[in-house]
């Protein structure tokens, strides 16, 4: 037990520190991992048990949040095939050529695990997407739901060559299982009935990680369960909110699965320079995924974030060759030299995640003649009609302000969200409410609209980096007019006014502000007259 608190310990000594230098804690994590097992550290059951539901509730996250009838779109399930099938390809061509130069780890290597660690190294971190996408708020983002979707393509190819690698055949009561489909009332139910406090978290743990150990029990990949599971669960009305509860659960046993990289085996000189070697690859795998969702009439801004998202190698990757290993199929130093290769390419990618918007303001003329003359629906051009009123984000807060500024200013008030559900609800509410994102600098191309007629805009997205951002777009379009926004700190309210927002708000004390409004001219008229 104290190995394993130190353990933590450490990692969050290096998380941290790695938050200093602009890179994201798991980062730090995994270095710590490395730094642990070079100190004579072990992974213990502990860890590996943090490992296994930390891998297990961000699948079972993911389901949540999954529209089935997304991964039909061609920007998702042809783009990921098409991907892992040239990557794997070109991967299998480089080690190949590796070993005909000369390196001795390249050499001797059979074409049964030359196909291994090629098909390994042609996913992209799920963990570090999802992680990447929900501390920029993005997630619900159309490249995000791609990415996502990308991921969850090559997450249940993954799990395919897990199940067929055990060589184990799903017993017969695996049938059994269909019967979850007609049961997804009563799961809904349970929900409801769960509340919003620790019984609606241990509905989730128990759905999540009790789920995955029924699927084992039938002799199906448990992460597979709770992917399952989750899904059963998506579009419910309490769902997201769900999702927020088991967040940090999720976070804090996904730091078990960094550490336990890092404790998977001892560095050496020869797997240090192989993993920078696989490194190569790494751009090829972004390239790529450029080129083929910007074929896909993505719009280049889409195609950079998504690709970006997925510059690196994966987790389930990692998997995959550990799996090999244990079969006898490849030597057990390569578990190694693709732990550092991950590693190493997640504190690449890192902060070209953190500077992505900049990359694209910088690059937007050369990446743009790489767009198609057809854009998707969702990134068509945008009528905004006549507004004098812009609210970004149309959330409660959002929604709250939008009903308030219609009151005051009539119909000239414009909703502005970035989820295709919720404006098409609020459009049949009446609401002139239209689909787009404040922190896309494409936006302002695509919309036919007069700035210099708008007089206010409101920025009540959850996220204060979003706010932020779309303060800074804002101002770079050379919109004058005024500026709201809302925010959670009081560091985040002094960001915003340093970058132009005239007025910056306070979400917990302005709630609280108008909370009090409100029961003082319901209940005590004499004290607001």
């Amino acid at each position: 037990m104290q190995s394993d608190i130190f353990a933590i310990g450490v990692a969050y000594i290096l998380g941290l520190a790695a938050r200093f230098v602009g890179l994201p804690p798991l980062v730090g994590y995994l270095i710590a991992g490395f730094v642990l097992f070079a100190s004579g550290g072990e992974l213990t059951p502990t860890l590996k048990e943090f490992s296994e539901m930390g891998v297990t509730l961000l699948l079972f996250s993911i389901g949540l949040k999954l529209r089935i009838r997304s991964l039909l779109m061609p920007q998702i399930w042809t783009v990921a095939s098409v991907h892992m099938l040239v990557t794997a390809i070109v991967a299998a061509g480089f080690i190949l050529l590796m070993g005909v130069i000369g390196f001795s780890m390249f050499s001797g290597l059979d074409p049964l695990a030359v196909a291994l660690i090629a098909f390994g190294l042609s996913f992209s971190s799920t963990v570090f997407a999802v992680k990447v996408l929900d501390e920029k708020g993005e997630t619900n983002s159309l490249y995000g739901r791609i990415s996502i979707g990308i991921l969850i393509m090559q997450d249940i190819a993954a799990v395919i060559f897990l199940a067929a690698s055990t060589g184990k055949i799903p017993s017969f009561w695996a049938f059994g299982l269909l019967a979850l489909i007609p049961l997804r009332p009563l799961l809904f139910k349970l929900l409801e009935k769960s509340g919003h406090g620790e019984l609606q978290i241990l509905f989730g743990l128990t759905l999540a990680l009790g789920g995955a150990q029924l699927f084992e029990l039938v002799s199906i990949k448990g992460d597979l369960g709770a992917l399952i599971l989750g899904v059963l669960l998506a579009n419910h009305a309490r769902t997201p909110e769900l999702a927020r509860q088991l967040l940090g659960f999720k976070d804090l046993f996904l730091v078990g699965f960094f550490l336990s990289i890092g404790l998977s085996g001892p560095l050496s000189w020869d797997a240090l320079a192989v993993g920078v070697l696989l490194l190569l690859l790494v751009p090829f795998k972004t390239i790529f995924f450029f080129w083929l969702m910007s074929r896909f009439h993505l719009r280049a801004r889409t195609s950079l974030l998504g690709s970006l998202s997925l510059a690196n190698y994966s987790e389930f990757g990692l998997i995959v060759v550990a799996v090999s290993a244990d079969n006898g199929w490849i030597a057990n130093e390569w578990l190694i030299i693709i732990a550092i290769a991950l590693s190493l390419s997640f504190i690449v990618a890192a902060p070209l995640n953190s500077a992505s918007y900049r990359l694209y303001a910088n690059l937007r003329g050369l990446l743009s003649r790489f767009e198609t003359a057809k854009h998707i629906e969702e990134e068509a051009d945008i009528n905004s009609g006549d507004a004098t009123v812009i609210v970004f984000g149309m959330g409660r807060i959002g929604s709250g302000a939008y009903h308030v500024f219609r009151q005051r200013v009539g119909e000239q008030v414009l909703g502005v969200d970035y989820d295709e559900v919720k404006v098409r609800k609020l459009r049949e509410k009446g609401l002139n409410v239209i689909r787009g994102s404040a922190t896309d600098p494409d936006f302002w191309s695509r919309i036919n609209m007069n700035l210099a007629s708008v007089k206010l805009i409101v920025l009540a997205m959850p996220n204060a980096q979003e706010n932020l951002f779309a303060a800074r777009q804002l101002k770079a379009v050379g919109y004058s007019g005024k500026v709201a926004g809302v925010a959670r700190y009081a560091d985040e309210i002094e960001a915003l006014k340093q970058v132009g927002v005239h007025a910056a708000y306070n979400l917990y004390a302005e709630a609280g502000a108008g909370f009090a409004e409100h029961v003082c001219s319901e209940l005590l008229p004499e004290a607001v007259s």
